[in-house]
């Protein structure tokens, strides 16, 4: 074992004593992001090669910041992001809710596809879109103006870049005012803020104390930006139109109800993610 392993060795026992919910998988990420090379490349750091620096990482890590605030990137789906303190940090069950997105955009057959996704953040949702959906118009929005630095910079890296539109503005009001795009989209996709504002103190530190607060929660019941969605997609839907929203795993019995006949809705149901949780509930906007 090299200097670098048995250093990465103790980096886990300390990031697990700390709570760290993945200590491995962070130390190494950790050795590698310092190192300049990839995970499966630690073994070949020479001992003379080995950069001190790590252990600040690691001290930094330790202390609950998000591994990557320290790291500078995200990986979504088949995406890079660049990412940091002012925007939310994209998480891996948030893939799962794409993915069902786009094999339903698949199933409509429309030739260039009009999507919006709500809530943008770090661009994550909009440029998995436009990158799987290739002839797909993808339109976004953001309101916190820290998250937006990130969602243009990496909109701008993108080669798909040209297909996707930004607006700063609040999700709840999407094109509010201007009735040309009323009955035109394919999609609507959010990732909103659900959390209610009394579960604060339950709240992981990576997020609680590093996510932008306007990503995380939404009122007392945490559904307030969700029911504010609903009234956007009713609005933006073409008939058969489909909205897709991630939830918290406990308002699975919740949002749906949001959703209803009575509202417009059809099809309407949850789903769970690959752990089994309820994640995101779909609708589609009914046919007259």
């Amino acid at each position: 074992m090299n200097l670098l392993l048995a250093e990465v060795a103790q980096a886990t026992q300390r990031l697990a004593a700390a709570g760290v919910p993945s200590p491995r998988f962070d130390a190494e990420e950790l050795a590698a992001h310092i190192h300049h090379v990839k995970r499966s490349q630690l073994h070949t750091v020479k001992d003379a090669d080995f950069d001190a620096r790590y252990w600040e990482a690691v001290s930094r890590r330790e202390a609950r910041e998000p591994l990557q605030h320290i790291t500078g990137r995200a990986f979504f789906r088949y995406l890079e992001l660049e990412v940091g303190p002012g925007v939310f940090v994209p998480r891996p069950e948030t893939e799962t809710v794409v993915e069902w997105a786009i094999e339903a955009v698949r199933e409509m057959d429309v030739a260039e596809p009009l999507v919006v996704d709500l809530c943008s953040g770090s661009g994550a949702i909009a440029l998995a879109l436009a990158q799987e959906l290739p002839r797909s118009i993808v339109h976004a929005f953001e309101l916190d103006e820290g998250a937006l630095n990130y969602t243009r910079r990496n909109i701008a890296a993108s080669p798909d870049s040209d297909r996707i539109t930004l607006h700063a503005g609040d999700a709840t009001l999407a094109f509010a005012g201007d009735s040309s795009w009323d009955g035109r989209f394919d999609l609507v996709i959010s990732n909103p803020p659900y959390i209610p504002l009394t579960e604060w103190e339950y709240v992981a530190p990576e997020a609680r104390d590093h996510d932008p607060q306007l990503s995380l929660f939404s009122g007392e019941d945490g559904l307030d930006t969700i029911r504010g969605i609903e009234r956007v997609a009713a609005r933006l839907l073409r008939p058969g139109g489909a909205v897709v929203i991630e939830h918290a795993d406990t308002q699975g019995g919740q949002v749906p109800w949001i959703f209803n006949e009575e509202g417009g809705w059809t099809d309407t149901a949850d789903h769970r993610d690959l752990n089994g949780r309820p994640r995101f509930t779909t609708a589609r906007r009914a046919r007259s």
